[in-house]
């Protein structure tokens, strides 16, 4: 437990110049932007000269980079993301309304691709060089390749319009129906983890045969222990190691696939805000929502790395 404690606390503070990191480049992006913040909250071409300059002045936007830069890390470390030039409202309001959405989609992604992945995974390797492992290896390649937008509009012309099973877009509470929130975001989900469940399968697949080739369960079976046992309670433990390093990666995946499936699907999450955001020149609604992904996405990875140490006995005896 000390172990465990000693590296989350090295990861955390290696994770606050990559922070500081994320927060300048994306500010430096939008300072640089051609996009204005006065002209963008005046709607275009809609007020004076005069008017602008004001608003430039009261915003700070005439301040020295650095100043500005300053004052926006500041804010930051007080939750203070600052106040959307289109709709006069602080931005946070926006994030804490359309993260949780986003989370859900993500979550709910994640568990079908794990699933996914352990079953088709594990039946691959047990089936070796047999035909469900050359099908599965198969299909998971098609998997790999096909992007998730391509997969988001097939579903929707098949099982949407065509079957009536799902609805083609919009968001139901989970509060309000949960049946009716599963089916808004079954085919986004299902679109979603497609092509991360086909990775995983062939990471699984791989590591399970390397575990299934070892002394020990050839061991194990020699010593009479029943398949089920041998492959549920050792084998797969084992497996499940290095397809944990690349779940991390995988969830970052799904946070930024969000961005596109949730336009697809018109749902209200965090990627939906981001691009209406981008469209309509709202420098700091832009800010807030990249910045609160990428803290996300460093926070999955943290707990992905500390999963690994948990998981991984020798790795925490040489810590």
């Amino acid at each position: 437990m000390i172990v465990v404690v000693r590296m989350l606390v090295r990861r955390v503070l290696s994770l606050v110049p990559l922070l500081l990191g994320v927060v300048l480049f994306v500010f430096v992006v939008m300072r640089f932007s051609p996009t204005d913040p006065a002209m963008a909250a005046f709607d275009g071409g809609n007020a004076t000269q005069a008017q602008l300059e004001k608003f430039r002045q009261d915003n700070g936007l005439d301040d020295p980079l650095p100043v500005q830069y300053g004052r926006f890390v500041w804010r930051l470390l007080h939750g203070d993301f600052g106040t959307s030039v289109i709709t006069r409202q602080p931005v946070s309001d926006s994030i804490a309304t359309a993260l949780p959405l986003t989370v859900q989609l993500t979550l709910l992604g994640l568990f079908i691709a794990i699933v996914l992945a352990l079953v088709f995974g594990v039946t691959a390797a047990l089936f070796r060089d047999r035909w469900p492992d050359h099908l599965i290896r198969l299909v998971s390649l098609g998997g790999v390749a096909a992007p998730a937008f391509w997969v988001a509009l097939l579903l929707i012309e098949w099982l949407a319009v065509g079957g009536g099973l799902f609805p083609t877009s919009g968001y139901v509470n989970m509060n309000d129906s949960f049946g009716g929130w599963l089916r808004s975001l079954a085919l986004p989900a299902i679109s979603l983890s497609l092509p991360v469940a086909a990775q995983l399968t062939r990471i699984v697949r791989t590591s399970m045969v390397e575990e299934l080739d070892r002394d020990y369960v050839r061991t194990a079976r020699g010593g009479g222990l029943p398949p089920l046992v041998v492959v549920g309670r050792n084998v797969l433990r084992n497996a499940l190691i290095n397809p944990l390093t690349v779940l991390g990666l995988r969830v970052g995946y799904l946070l930024g696939g969000a961005v596109v499936i949730e336009t697809i699907f018109a749902l209200p999450g965090m990627g939906r805000n981001l691009i209406e955001a981008v469209k309509d020149g709202d420098a700091s609604k832009v800010q807030g929502f990249v910045i609160t992904i990428a803290v996300g996405f460093v926070l999955v990875n943290l707990i992905v790395d500390v999963l690994y140490l948990v998981a991984n006995p020798r790795l925490r005896s040489r810590s």
